[in-house]
């Protein structure tokens, strides 16, 4: 019998870390893995609009152009790394200026526009070079392809198991001298903040807006960080000991298990044990 999602909220943090500590009740009880009806329940509770105050994916809602929005969800992920409240505020001071979207305004904007623009910008290790250059690479994709969908799609072969040899070629296309805010898996990242990317732009529900074309949600791979991969290595969906690219992919196999069509439902779910208060 599964125990109480809020039973095993408790058990599962540590005091002041909101990181797993011991095996939650129900779960030592089950064969390795919780059953899908605890997910299922867990999506209910937190996978809602009321939680999206806590999350980088609120800036996209702001954006029914889909052209738009595909730029602020690649640049609100790519600075989803520290506090919340200090991401929310890097991401506002990127996007407040991008008038009337980002979109638009990439497509008219100079290096030197980019430069004047964001002049004095950080974020942790990432400063205003970084991100010019980051833009700007982006700016050459859009030129390219038409749009980031496009681009991304043309790496995705209709054999691939995962979006990875996709994810691949994005990322070493768009890097264009930014370094790690644009991490690449070919190096064995786990890529978090790009397959975070692309759940927002693929899935579509109270959360996800969704809007891209060809990328079915069944190739993606979860987004990887710290706390998401303590709690897979807690519920038994890997034993490795680093969240690389291997562990992601590890992980995602096991939760494909649970949605063969949507291995990333529990994503932002999950992400919230650590960050919300016990209801």
């Amino acid at each position: 019998m599964i125990a109480p999602l809020s039973d095993t909220m408790a058990a599962m943090k540590a005091p002041g870390t909101g990181i797993p500590q011991r095996v939650p009740p129900g779960i030592s009880a089950m064969p390795r893995r919780p059953a899908p009806a605890w997910f299922e329940e867990l999506y209910a509770r937190y996978n809602r609009k009321t939680y999206l105050g806590t999350d980088p994916v609120q800036f996209l809602s702001r954006y029914p152009d889909i052209r738009d929005r595909e730029m602020a969800a690649l640049i609100a992920s790519s600075f989803a790394l520290g506090r919340v409240a200090h991401i929310l505020a890097s991401v506002e001071k990127v996007l407040a200026p991008m008038q009337p979207g980002p979109r638009s305004f990439l497509d008219r904007a100079s290096a030197r526009t980019l430069r004047s623009t964001y002049a004095g910008f950080k974020h942790r290790f990432f400063d205003a070079d970084c991100l010019v250059a980051f833009l700007r690479g982006a700016q050459k994709m859009l030129r390219l392809h038409g749009s980031l969908n496009a681009a991304f799609v043309k790496g995705l072969g209709p054999d691939c198991d995962t979006i990875l040899p996709a994810l691949e070629r994005f990322a070493a296309e768009i890097n264009n001298g930014c370094g790690s805010l644009v991490p690449s898996p070919a190096r064995g990242s786990a890529c978090k903040r790009l397959n975070l990317f692309l759940r927002w732009m693929v899935r579509s529900d109270e959360i996800d807006p969704g809007g891209w074309k060809g990328v079915p949600a069944s190739k993606l791979i979860v987004p990887l960080d710290t706390h998401l991969f303590r709690i897979a290595r807690r519920m038994g969906f890997t034993r490795r000991k680093s969240a690389d690219i291997r562990t992601a992919l590890e992980v995602t196999a096991a939760f494909r298990r649970i949605r063969p069509d949507d291995p990333v439902r529990y994503d932002f779910s999950l992400t919230r044990l650590g960050i919300m208060p016990r209801p």
